[in-house]
């Protein structure tokens, strides 16, 4: 955002890495209608935070989520801002740590004129050479996170998929070079994809995946697609077996092979 010209405040628990010492002072260094973007972990430390930002802000002021809170959390947050005159807006975003070169894909729910006070830092954050990579999933608070939700479940599915292809690729003894494989498929075939890149990336530099240990954690996305799923009685077996994949890879001992 300061790339771009705009003016930031930032606050973090980290003194190594934020401008001021308190939300207090994060307030009171803002213009108003101010624009507070929340990005901290999903759960109780942002409904804490932003629960604290409701007693600091008054009418007219704006919360952003950025993080990866479940939609759920959103109607709640709007709906206490709201008894203020605060609005809310909610905000999927992907790009990671490569977004500051590529651009970030910001997914945001929320009502328009809400939105449109934090457009100018939406301008700033996405792709700067395509119209896409900012879209308005809907006016219903949650429906940013929801979009973003269902996005990371198809991620799940895609790695899934590249795992159990790469293992049996490595596994047989007809192929050789299974690393420049992969690579190929960077280029021209249907299944190339960022996820694919950073795939290839580690299996350059460590051809079995030798230095990984095979455990799998999920950050809680690819769960609570899967709950959307059955509360909509939408078939999802490829994320779902992705998801349980994960879960498998913790058991140190086959627990159902034991029944077996």
């Amino acid at each position: 955002m300061r790339n771009a010209g705009l003016t930031v405040v930032g606050y973090s628990r980290d003194p190594e890495v934020r401008d001021v010492d308190s939300l207090e002072d994060l307030v009171a260094a803002l213009p108003s209608p101010k624009v507070v973007w929340v990005m901290i972990p999903a759960g109780d430390p942002t409904r804490t935070t932003i629960a604290e930002l409701k007693d600091l802000l008054g009418e007219g002021d704006l919360v952003v989520d950025g993080g990866n809170s479940k939609y759920t959390d959103d109607a709640i947050n709007a709906a206490s801002l709201a008894e203020k005159g605060i609005g809310f807006v909610d905000c999927g975003v992907s790009g990671g740590v490569w977004g500051l070169q590529n651009g970030y894909a910001l997914m945001y729910g929320g009502a328009a004129e809400d939105a449109a006070k934090v457009m100018p830092a939406f301008e700033a954050l996405k792709p700067s050479d395509t119209p896409d990579g900012l879209v308005h999933c809907g006016a219903t608070p949650g429906a940013g996170h929801f979009t973003k939700m269902v996005h990371n479940g198809i991620e799940y599915a895609m790695m899934q998929a590249y795992a159990e292809g790469w293992e049996l690729l490595d596994k047989v003894d007809i192929v050789d070079n299974v690393p420049e494989i992969f690579a190929s498929w960077r280029t021209g075939t249907v299944v190339r994809s960022w996820l694919l890149d950073l795939f290839v990336d580690q299996l350059r530099a460590d051809e079995h995946l030798d230095e990984l240990q095979g455990y799998a954690e999920d950050s809680g996305e690819g769960r609570w697609t899967v709950e959307a799923a059955i509360e909509n009685a939408v078939p999802m077996p490829a994320i779902s077996a992705a998801l349980f994949a994960r879960f498998v890879s913790r058991q140190e001992d086959d627990v159902a092979m034991k029944a077996i």
